[in-house]
């Protein structure tokens, strides 16, 4: 944690949530109807070791969306691309059903789960904002069915047309919100999520759940707190 912190909160109005690996446990909660799908397959393929193919396949076709500007397409559209191009890797061809089936999985996402206690500890000081890269309907049906917490907005990438770290998404998050950039924290696992909002002039609290590095950027893009859950969140945010 940078020794400058109060000083950050002081000016911070609103906290800005990653849901993807953030808030959401997307591991924990595919990698079963993954092993599902790679039975019913006949694969023997370890389930774990095909979700990070897929998770890191699916970050590919994300920067690509962006990238090549043909028009952005969606959360998981480019889930389902990252799916096909990971079973093919692996020698697969699954059936459009079989397919179909899998990607209904994706509606039984579930929260880590210190979250909910611990986002009612953060909204005594805080405007608790969702900041996604999901389709807006999805983030619908996630937020009230699955994380069941009322955040006091929902925000999704389609407002700016690209995937995070674009920085039209967190300037436009901004906007949205009627504040300064730097009355915002963005709260995200992402390592990339992190940096990306520091670069726009955002504040940044990095989620290490993983025990990753963080970007390899200038001192100024570093995060200003380093936690390894939600609990260690609101114990740095507000005691």
């Amino acid at each position: 944690m940078l020794s400058d912190l109060e000083s950050v909160l002081g000016d911070t109005k609103a906290l800005t949530f990653d849901l993807f690996g953030t808030v959401l446990d997307l591991g924990g909660s595919l990698t079963p109807y993954i092993a599902d799908f790679l039975k019913e397959q006949g694969s023997s393929k370890d389930a774990g070791e095909f979700w990070a193919q897929l998770r890191y396949r699916q970050r590919i076709e994300q920067y690509q969306d962006s990238l090549v500007d043909l028009g952005h397409s969606g959360y998981l559209e480019t889930v389902e691309k990252a799916f096909s191009y990971v079973c093919r890797l692996n020698g697969l061809d699954p059936d459009r059903p079989a397919i179909k089936r899998w990607m209904e999985s994706w509606q039984m996402l579930s929260p880590f789960p210190e979250c909910v206690d611990a986002l009612n500890r953060l909204k005594s000081r805080f405007k608790l904002v969702a900041l996604s890269n999901g389709n807006p309907w999805f983030l619908d049906h996630l937020v009230k069915n699955r994380i069941k917490y009322d955040f006091d907005g929902v925000l999704s990438v389609e407002l700016a047309g690209s995937f995070k770290p674009h920085p039209g998404v967190y300037r436009r998050a901004a906007r949205e919100l009627d504040m300064e950039v730097g009355e915002m924290i963005m709260v995200s696992a992402n390592s990339f999520d992190v940096m990306g909002a520091r670069t726009c002039g955002l504040r940044g609290a990095y989620v290490n759940r993983y025990s990753l590095p963080f970007e390899d950027t200038h001192e100024r893009y570093m995060p200003d707190v380093t936690v390894t859950n939600f609990t260690e969140l609101a114990d740095a945010l507000v005691g």
